[in-house]
């Protein structure tokens, strides 16, 4: 198995993703977008991932080429970002979120259809490959932070462009693990679909991202009202990661002794918790700094058990195209939703209302997780 190829891809991606996600309303700030703007702009950048992952996943299931895929839509990548550096308007920024999140956005669900395909009957590995995606957000998000005080955001746009060089760069050392082409896989996609715990599932998963969407826009300007520096805030975010790579360590050990949707649904339940915890007391950094250990339940945990039942649920000559749904549908709609609705709650209300509705929605996936996904009643086995 090429653990080392399938760890620096996973480092690179989510290190533009620690440079990307924390900093990237920041650079929009610079540009004198308002905050309803930015909520706009970091929209398309998470709507994309409900097209675009789809098209590509229905094509690696019907080509069994993950790989050609994941490489194509890196090179794509750094093709469509490379023109930022045309112009500052809106509309430009908007065309330029658009075409490099579109290939971006699609190649993570594909390169994970690819790693469990390689690990075979080694799942459980999964999350020690993994991690290595959150030790390359700590680095950056860590390290940027100082050389944006230093230097001002406009650095921001270079170090982004390097980092999709080097996933670009990684994808082609990650050898293709051909799976034979399915075009008439044993179940078709719909009965999977129409299964009630695979829609609860999806739906849980599209309100723990739609949570996330204001934590993930807005933290750090959030942060930055009540004094925190970015050379703090930076730091803040990298402790973040720092649990989830600790949940992913010993998340072969959870999974088995609580189950994936006990797991699920105790990771929805302490979102809720650290999205009220970040709203109502914010100026304290000892709250910040637990709400940001949280993390380990809110992403490290959910990702990792709702990864696993998609694996389960979608049958094989369906795994691109689970992934790609998984990606869509959370990341994608739950994350452009959760954009939005923070932009637009932080103009017409005030910052803090954004994370009260945010607990709001991780609430609404923990009751639902609890009663259709068999939690307060085991009636529903994997």
């Amino acid at each position: 198995m090429p653990y080392q190829s399938l760890s620096r891809f996973y480092f690179f991606y989510f290190a533009s993703l620690g440079a990307l996600i924390p900093y990237w309303a920041l650079y929009l700030e610079s540009l004198n977008f308002s905050p309803r703007q930015i909520g706009e702009l970091m929209a398309i950048l998470m709507a994309t991932k409900i097209v675009a992952p789809n098209i590509w996943g229905w094509i690696a299931d019907h080509t069994g080429q993950g790989m050609r895929i994941v490489r194509l839509g890196s090179l794509f990548a750094v093709a469509a970002f490379a023109i930022v550096f045309l112009g500052h308007s809106y509309l430009w920024i908007a065309l330029v979120m658009l075409l490099f999140s579109f290939f971006w956005n699609a190649i993570l669900p594909q390169f994970e259809a690819v790693t469990l395909d390689h690990l075979g009957g080694e799942q459980h590995r999964y999350s020690s490959i993994r991690l290595w995606g959150s030790v390359g957000f700590i680095v950056v998000v860590t390290g940027l932070g100082p050389l944006l005080d230093w230097y001002g955001a406009g650095l921001l746009p270079w170090v982004m462009l390097a980092l999709l060089v080097a996933i670009c760069i990684a994808a082609w050392r990650v050898a293709e693990r051909r799976v034979a082409a399915s075009e008439q896989p044993n179940q078709p996609l719909l009965s999977i679909l129409s299964r009630p715990q695979v829609m609860v599932l999806l739906f849980c998963c599209f309100l723990m991202q739609a949570s996330h969407g204001p934590y993930y826009t807005f933290f750090t300007l959030y942060l930055e009202q009540y004094g925190y520096s970015r050379s703090v805030i930076g730091p803040l975010w990298g402790l973040g990661v720092l649990a989830e790579v600790g949940v992913f360590l010993i998340m072969h050990r959870l999974a088995p002794r609580f189950g994936l949707r006990n797991l699920l649904f105790f990771s929805l339940l302490l979102a809720a918790l650290r999205w009220m915890l970040i709203g109502l007391w914010a100026e304290s950094l000892y709250i910040i700094l637990f709400s940001q250990l949280l993390h380990a339940a809110s992403f490290g945990v959910f990702h990792a058990s709702a990864i696993a039942l998609v694996h389960c649920f979608f049958a094989d000559g369906h795994q691109g195209k689970g992934q790609a749904l998984y990606s869509s549908i959370s990341f994608g709609a739950g994350g452009a939703v959760g954009s939005l609705y923070g932009g637009y709650l932080w103009e017409q209300f005030e910052p803090s209302s954004s994370f009260f509705a945010a607990a709001a929605f991780a609430l609404l996936g923990a009751l639902l997780a609890g009663l259709f996904l068999g939690v307060f009643r085991g009636v529903i086995k994997p």
